[in-house]
């Protein structure tokens, strides 16, 4: 079994290179299951449900986001437009589950690939450096229990590099992969750990390099120089879509590889 996951889509620059490579990469990698994160996707601040619509058009099975999910307010009415059991698209737009309970929405999205493979996508956001909500590992923990397929892919959404390798150890053997996100800047450290749980700190942004972490260079230097407010927006240049492609046995749900990918214009 094929999984892909699109690290963090940030504005219209990170949306239009994943419409350029999505649908080749599925097919030549024979792709059973596709996660994208789209926190970033409006406009590098949110996403809005007609975005939302728009990724998973693109053949997008499961969307994740992260400490900016809420940016967006029409976002909230849609996280909560339909049950928990239901299999409609709002369903599978996850915000982090760790957020307090009674936030809109759901951290957990349990569903089926068109080959008959249960899976399940964890979203968690990390504490260190970011705002402190209730306890990532305790709230993995809690979803083992109930969740019966083999197949279970995790979206840390971190800062800290630290807590996002700790997240890996703690989890190994227990999920397929472990996912960093948030960071923008793909990482070269991924690996298979002991356990069979595929492992990458941060796959990485797709959207557009020249710039910082996705942001107009010269709106974030002005800041840097002069601690000044100022509206950032999103850059165009030198879009790349950064995705990690991890193979599993859907029987265990055990990762037998893992590769980083990263398309340009």
């Amino acid at each position: 079994m094929n999984i892909l996951f699109i690290g963090d889509i940030f504005g219209s620059a990170g949306r239009r290179i994943v419409r350029e490579h999505i649908g080749h990469v599925r097919e030549a990698h024979n792709v059973d299951l596709t996660i994208a994160n789209v926190e970033n996707a409006a406009g590098g601040f949110g996403v809005t449900p007609a975005i939302a619509e728009e990724i998973f058009a693109l053949g997008a099975d499961v969307l994740t986001t992260g400490n900016h999910v809420w940016d967006k307010k029409e976002l909230i009415d849609y996280l909560n437009s339909v049950p928990p059991q239901s299999a409609e698209r709002p369903r599978r737009v996850l915000r982090p589950a760790n957020f307090p309970l009674g936030s809109p929405g759901y951290g957990v999205y349990e569903g089926v690939t068109a080959s008959g493979v249960d899976y399940a996508v964890i979203q968690l956001q990390g504490r260190v450096f970011m705002t402190p909500i209730d306890d990532p590992f305790r709230t993995a923990d809690s979803f083992f229990a109930s969740i019966r397929a083999k197949v279970i892919v995790v979206d840390f959404h971190a800062e800290a590099t630290s807590e996002k390798a700790a997240m890996g150890w703690y989890l190994d053997g227990r999920v397929t992969a472990v996912l960093g996100t948030h960071t923008h800047v793909p990482t070269a450290d991924e690996r298979i750990l002991p356990g069979g749980t595929a492992y990458q700190t941060d796959v990485g942004m797709s959207g557009p390099y020249d710039s910082i972490i996705g942001v107009e260079k010269d709106l974030v230097l002005h800041k840097f120089l002069t601690a000044m407010p100022g509206k950032f927006e999103a850059a165009k240049g030198n879009p790349k879509m950064c995705a990690a492609l991890v193979a599993c046995d859907p029987a265990t749900g055990r990762a037998t590889a893992i590769q980083r990918i990263a398309l340009g214009e």
